[in-house]
């Protein structure tokens, strides 16, 4: 069974070389997750390392699946210090073990990010993807809005530009956007 479970600052250090591991088989995999392939171990756990202080103060969160004590996906949330912008936050780092697809693991990290983001105030949450991925797939299904595409916006495991598509997600009474 898989359980979603939020992560703390020094858990996220805990389990940086478990989600390494994960992150590396997305690049391996063709995810465009910011990394390009081949992604070097110490770097990708180094990288979550440098997430810990950000979930400590609570300005980013991490959320593990876990699937009999391996961490079979996770996703993150950013939130913004603008003034301007704090009922809204972004969707990061959505990655599910290749082995855990299409058990529903990539949806269930995606509702509990949502759940809990409705509880703190938040009313859109915003993400992007490559363009014709499968992660589009489970955006739509999960009632995600696109709202458009940009050409070459990031590069693909191996360098190569990609388009990338937006998508937002209200989760409370939305402002009319009636002009």
């Amino acid at each position: 069974m898989t359980e979603i479970v939020p992560v703390s600052g020094p858990e996220l250090v805990t389990y940086a070389d478990e989600l390494a591991a994960l992150m590396i088989e997305a690049v391996e995999g063709g995810a465009s997750v910011g990394f390009l392939a081949p992604l070097d171990r110490a770097a990708a756990a180094a990288w979550w390392r440098e997430r810990a202080a950000a979930v400590g103060e609570g300005s980013q969160q991490v959320w593990i699946a876990r699937d009999d004590e391996r961490v079979a996906g996770t996703i993150g949330l950013v939130r913004t210090a603008l003034p301007n912008a704090r009922h809204r936050a972004e969707v990061a780092k959505l990655m599910v073990r290749p082995s855990a697809r299409g058990r529903g693991v990539g949806r269930a990290l995606l509702a509990a990010l949502e759940r809990w983001a409705s509880t703190e105030g938040l009313t859109l949450l915003v993400l992007d993807t490559e363009t014709g991925s499968d992660a589009e797939h489970l955006y739509r299904a999960a009632g995600w809005t696109e709202c458009g595409s940009v050409p070459g916006y990031a590069a693909d495991p191996y360098g190569t530009p990609r388009a990338t598509t937006f998508y937002y997600r209200t989760l409370g009474p939305a402002e009319s956007t009636a002009q």
